[in-house]
């Protein structure tokens, strides 16, 4: 059978359940030590042409009436799926379950952005910090852990880049996001990060999972742009486009 819904062995039971190394989360076959086999990362959902500020896809990748009439204050998103199965799932699967073999692989998937043209590039990557209670609770911070494994593939590159975890703080623990309607995210996420470290003329990539509305990287971008970036843009794993 060739598409992903047809190799799953059940509806997210697979994923979620602790799986051999070996073994693609997906469909079960053997992956050589990664996550997923080639056939199941084909059939990954892909975006379309999107707005190059948001990532919101729209038919000629142009910046979107949204972002045209207010515009956001980073400067760039770069998503690389769309959040919709099994996407959904892997994200799920690294965030909520621990399961961290799928952070490299989340890496890898930025190799394009990572090669870009030198007049394009970033100095430096923040992933968006989680409050220290719920650092606590969930034992990691699965965008730090992206991050961490795309500066081990940027070493000795033409991109070398540096990570700064702690330049960004959250200072105020939030309701979490994906509970609340759209209307009341940017107010939840007000004043909830901080930043002290000097970034003058920094070009800073913001590293996360998943974007949404967006609320939560136009507050983190306000707050690194008053600590001086030149540019901010957002490297995110996937894009909710509905």
């Amino acid at each position: 059978m060739s598409t992903i819904a047809s190799r799953l062995l059940g509806p997210g039971v697979r994923l979620l359940r602790v799986a051999l190394s070996q073994d693609c989360v997906l469909c079960g076959a053997e992956t050589n030590d990664v996550p997923l086999c080639k056939p199941c990362r084909a059939e990954l959902p892909t975006l379309a042409r999107a707005c190059p500020s948001c990532a919101m896809p729209n038919r000629l990748g142009e910046t979107c009436g949204t972002c045209l009439r207010r515009a956001p204050p980073f400067d760039r998103t770069y998503a690389v799926w769309r959040y919709a199965y099994p996407v959904d799932r892997l994200v799920q699967a690294l965030k909520f379950h621990g399961r961290l073999a799928l952070a490299p692989f989340f890496a890898d998937a930025f190799g394009p952005v990572i090669e870009r043209p030198h007049a394009e590039r970033v100095d430096i990557l923040i992933p968006v910090p989680l409050h220290p209670e719920r650092l606590a609770e969930r034992g990691f911070n699965q965008a730090a852990e992206i991050a961490r494994h795309l500066i081990a593939r940027t070493r000795g590159h033409a991109m070398p880049l540096r990570i700064e975890s702690r330049a960004a703080r959250r200072v105020r623990r939030t309701l979490t996001q994906a509970r609340l309607p759209f209307d009341q995210r940017a107010s939840n996420v007000h004043g909830a990060f901080a930043c002290s470290t000097d970034l003058k003329g920094a070009r800073v990539a913001v590293v996360d999972d998943v974007m949404t509305t967006g609320a939560t990287l136009a507050e983190l971008a306000n707050v690194l742009k008053r600590a001086g970036a030149a540019s901010v843009e957002n490297w995110v794993v996937a894009r909710t486009i509905d």
